[in-house]
């Protein structure tokens, strides 16, 4: 019988070999042997500065390992830095040059040595390096990305002896007069999580499902007890008592702007897809984009954000194939529990993500999911060009608001598939954006396509969270029922209940309700989900305080929305009231005056038309208003 399989785990491997040995030693065997040794002492002082493990030497080359991907590369650039210095004194042909080569993979560990591809490919990539320099692979490029002081050379992809698959390779120079930044000195190390066991992955999408399975995986493991607290120190949120991870803005490789809406699209999608999973903490995507193209520590993102656990990645696109990493992180450590890496057709993708979300959900339903798990999965858009054109659509909606754009691209998707759910879900969006907002060339038509998307996506589909949101929408606003708003509102809350946006708009109708407590939790819950929330979380805020008769917070809410929208009637209305209900009459009238020089024609005729469900809160909110001095 064969013996049971070794564990696996996840390494930085460095792998460090000198130029020209033979030849060297061969001119100066005493002499050369003699200052290798001394050069093998400063390597190894390195390597335990920068929190690596020499893991053996053998002759004049060196192995080590590290737990976090930046060690390893800022620890290369450090020994080549000190070699260099060494060598200054040295004749051109007695100079002792070092190649190093740098990998992120799977390593076998076995009594204190590692084995596998993961070391193969590092010194491989050892050979491709120039003397004195570094070069790395894909998976160290990714995991870096921008956040180092190197400047980063593609090589191409190399054909390597004894590894199957061609290696991406980059030569890595740290950059001129660049700081090397300063290691902090790791921790005792703690217990590591047991790490989950990955089938194959056959399509772009497994990358995410793997990913949600090995997230829960890990977390729903039992773990030994550790000597290090479960927390970040200086964290800007206590954490939640969930598994909580941020998912980071996808690097786009492709070396064109014009593809930023793919690569954002697919960050999207998988904070979407993770926010469907009730037992997990995930932070909304307003925050996460924050630090689009940023340069930071793993750590810092987690302290800021507040979370655990941290995914990033990258992906390159060219023409109908694409090269995708990604790579989860525990904060606390900056450790990798995983990376994978996918290079296939863009088109395959759909039919794999249906099935394996299935083959998913069911073998984690008894661990971590409840039974309705699967219904909460949106239905996958079938073909690469309307998945294009529904991304392209958020694209110039989220950032140049351009609304009737996004109406003509997702109205091009609905034509070459009829039956994409989520396409009719965000024209309903849309439309009823523009019919409320008044920005519809024809309001009517516009309610009236609404209706029409929002009704055919929950025909084709009735997990979609999206079209039960916008059938809310429909319900609070044209309707009047507050009743089945409600309905509508916790069924979209229920199939993607970490959904920041929806949480806030669920704040906003339970203030219409007069639910003035839930109100308040609910907006609350939405700004810790998303804490660089955009600036109408704070009107809702002062609204739902307002309701509460928690008049100190409406105002600096309604003021903070103020320094965003700064010519904001409806939040002025707010602030205006708030200060009446506080007895602060001056103040009131001065900020009902400047909403009669931003509008003149402005009357309380239309404070009417705002839902309330009871009349009494109505009239307090009305009589308020009309005692600051407004016009009826």
């Amino acid at each position: 019988m064969e013996s049971e399989a070794l564990p696996l785990k996840l390494a930085a491997i460095l792998y460090a070999d000198v130029v020209e040995y033979s030849r060297l030693t061969g001119e100066d065997e005493q002499g050369t042997h003699h200052r290798l040794s001394k050069y093998l002492d400063l390597i190894s002082t390195d390597v335990g500065r920068h929190n690596g493990r020499v893991v053996h030497y053998a002759g004049d080359a060196v192995l080590a390992d590290f737990g976090a991907v930046a060690d390893a590369l800022i620890c290369a650039a450090a020994i080549q830095r000190e070699l260099s210095l060494r060598n200054e004194d040295v004749t051109e042909e007695r100079k002792l040059r070092f190649r190093i080569g740098v990998n992120l993979g799977d390593v076998i560990e076995d009594r204190g040595d590692i084995y596998g591809d993961g070391v193969n490919v590092a010194a491989r990539l050892e050979g491709l390096a120039e003397p004195g320099g570094i070069c790395i692979s894909e998976s160290v490029h990714t995991a870096v990305g921008h956040k180092l002081p190197f400047d980063y050379e593609f090589m191409g992809e190399q054909e390597v002896k004894n590894i199957a698959k061609p290696v991406r390779a980059y030569h890595a120079r740290l950059q001129p007069d660049a700081e090397l930044p300063v290691i902090q000195r790791a921790p005792a190390l703690r217990q590591q999580p047991r790490r989950v066991s990955k089938p194959a992955v056959f399509g772009l999408s497994v990358l995410l499902l793997a990913f949600v399975t090995g997230f829960a995986l890990l977390y729903w493991t039992p773990k030994q007890p550790s000597q290090e607290a479960d927390s970040l120190e200086g964290a800007a949120y206590p954490l939640p008592d969930r598994p909580s991870i941020a998912v980071m803005p996808f690097a786009n490789l492709s070396g064109n702007p014009d593809q930023d809406y793919f690569v954002d699209g697919f960050t999207n999608a998988i904070i979407t897809n993770l926010s469907k999973f009730r037992d997990l903490f995930v932070i909304a995507s307003n925050s996460v984009f924050v630090y689009k193209d940023k340069a930071k520590r793993v750590n810092d993102f987690a302290r800021e954000l507040g979370v655990e656990y941290v995914l990033e990645g990258s992906i390159q696109r060219s023409g109908d194939t694409l090269s995708v990493h990604a790579q989860l992180i525990e904060a606390t450590t900056e450790s990798h529990i995983w990376a994978e890496q996918y290079d296939g057709p863009a088109d395959q993708i759909f039919q794999v993500q249906s099935d394996l979300i299935r083959r998913i959900v069911s073998s984690l339903v008894t661990k971590v999911l409840s039974v309705e798990a699967e219904a909460t999965l949106e239905k996958d858009v079938t073909t690469l060009p309307v998945y294009d054109l529904i991304l392209r659509a958020r694209a110039v909606s989220s950032r140049k608001r351009d609304y009737k754009e996004a109406i003509r691209l997702l109205s091009r998707a609905v034509e070459i598939d009829p039956n994409s759910a989520d396409a009719h879900a965000m024209l309903g969006f849309f439309h009823v954006n523009q019919w409320r907002h008044r920005r519809a060339d024809d309001p009517d038509e516009a309610l009236r396509l609404a209706r029409l998307h929002v009704h055919k996506a929950l025909e084709l589909d009735q997990s979609s969270s999206r079209a039960h949101f916008v059938l809310g929408s429909l319900y609070l606003f044209d309707a009047r029922d507050h009743e089945l708003a409600l309905a509508e509102f916790e069924r979209a809350n229920s199939l993607n209940p970490n959904h920041a946006n929806r949480m806030a708009w669920m704040s906003l109708l339970k203030s219409f309700m007069g639910q003035s407590e839930e109100a308040v939790d609910w907006i609350e819950n939405a700004k810790r989900l998303n804490p660089f929330y955009p600036a109408w979380y704070d009107w809702n805020s002062s609204f739902a305080y307002f309701m509460a008769r928690d008049y100190e917070k409406a105002v600096v809410a309604a003021k903070q929305t103020l320094a965003v929208y700064k010519n904001s009637i409806s939040a002025r209305r707010i602030l205006a009231a708030t200060y009446v209900e506080m007895g602060r009459l001056e103040d009131a009238k001065k900020v009902a005056a400047q909403i009669l020089e931003i509008k003149p024609t402005f009357t309380l005729s239309k404070v009417r038309n705002t839902p309330f469900q009871h009349e009494a809160d109505l009239e307090r909110y009305y009589g308020a208003l009309r005692k600051s001095g407004l016009p009826e």
